[in-house]
């Protein structure tokens, strides 16, 4: 490999330990690491100095860079995705975080798994990418999630309408706090939280599911991600919240929104011995017998 990247977010003392491995276990094979701008104000802001070749903030930034490694968990994870963008740079998420379904490499494995990936021991999965069409650019410009995105209602106020159509047909409008579009990798993240199904990454499926529905008869639906999922939005409130991962942004009721597959891909490294259903056993305690 010729460049490493690395990004991390905000992170208290506790875990450097863990940072600092990272680099040292780069810095063994003599490769040139560039850092991401909000890890360089951070470690700034900690007084903690490491050792780089430059900074990066752009995806063109990242020409020449072979490998991102994300220091975190799986929100750490997410952010680095909207860094690469449509790099198709491999990213590996190190977990220094709490339960990790994207971010799977342990704190106790960063030795062994960089080094398995620095000796080309290691295979790719594609997790596809949903991309919102809007009529305003309220995400600059960044308008794709890994996870899913939410259409939600603001503070307290009364429930909203998303009136939801799939491939120009009209589906149900949906009266409920809000609605979630998710992707198979959001299957274990916002939507699971609100009854939605685990899907498998590669079924090429998005999922729509609602947040507190008025109806209780209104289940989680699962439809091709072929489709362009489209919606209006209506209640008492004049604003609503709309969120692409974990960023959110404030909208009216004029704005105009659909979603549909984005054309690129998030590449995560998968080492040997990994899947995602030993993820779901291990993260879900699937098949343990937690009864006491």
């Amino acid at each position: 490999m010729k460049r490493i990247a690395i990004h991390s977010k905000t992170f208290d003392e506790a875990k450097l330990p863990f940072i600092n491995q990272v680099f040292f276990e780069i810095e063994k094979y003599g490769i040139p690491i560039v850092i991401s701008e909000d890890f360089q104000l951070h470690l700034e802001t900690i007084n903690h100095r490491v050792n780089h070749s430059g900074v990066f903030g752009k995806p063109r930034d990242l020409e020449g860079v072979d490998l991102v490694i994300s220091v975190g968990g799986d929100g750490t994870l997410l952010e680095t995705v909207t860094l690469v963008q449509d790099m198709d740079i491999p990213i590996l998420g190190v977990n220094t975080g709490r339960l990790g379904f994207l971010a799977t490499t342990s704190r106790e494995q960063i030795k062994a798994n960089i080094e398995a990936v620095l000796n080309g021991m290691y295979s790719i999965d594609e997790r596809s990418i949903l991309e919102l069409e809007i009529n305003r650019d309220v995400f600059d410009g960044l308008n794709f999630a890994l996870n899913e995105f939410a259409i939600m209602k603001r503070d307290t106020s009364s429930m909203i309408v998303v009136h939801t159509y799939i491939d120009g047909e009209h589906l149900n409008s949906y009266w409920a706090d809000g609605l979630i579009v998710a992707t198979p990798t959001g299957s274990t993240g916002y939507s699971l939280s609100v009854g939605g199904p685990v899907v498998i990454p590669d079924s090429g499926n998005f999922i729509i599911a609602p947040v507190s529905p008025h109806n209780l008869n209104v289940r989680p639906l699962v439809v091709s991600d072929k489709s362009v999922v489209a919606f209006e939005i209506e209640g008492r409130s004049k604003n609503f919240l709309i969120s692409l991962d974990s960023r959110s942004r404030k909208v009216d009721a004029s704005v105009q929104m659909a979603v549909r597959r984005c054309d690129f891909t998030a590449k995560l490294v998968r080492l040997s011995g990994e899947s995602f259903l030993k993820t779901l056993r291990a993260k879900l305690n699937w098949g343990n017998d937690v009864r006491n």
